[in-house]
């Protein structure tokens, strides 16, 4: 049976590895893209997009900013309770 994945709705607050790496995954099985293909467009090893789409916290995080801007996201940083 095939799943049917939701595209992330964005913006989203996120507070834990595990968010991004979900939002990784649902953006790259919506590109239709494999993880080998997803790392090979980064520069990375299929291992990395692993990890990183299991919400492992001491990735690089050079890299996953990399990752994330290879995908059209970006990280925006702000006080909490503040109005975007």
């Amino acid at each position: 049976m095939a799943r049917t994945e939701k595209s992330p709705s964005l913006p989203q607050t996120v507070r834990s590895t595990e968010a991004i790496g979900e939002i990784v995954q649902q953006l790259r099985r919506e590109q239709k893209l494999l993880q080998a293909d997803l790392a090979g467009l980064a520069g990375t090893g299929n291992r990395f997009v692993v990890d990183l789409e299991k919400g492992k916290p001491t990735l690089q995080m050079q890299k996953v900013l990399d990752v994330l801007d290879l995908m059209g996201l970006e990280v925006s940083i702000r006080r909490k309770g503040s109005a975007e």
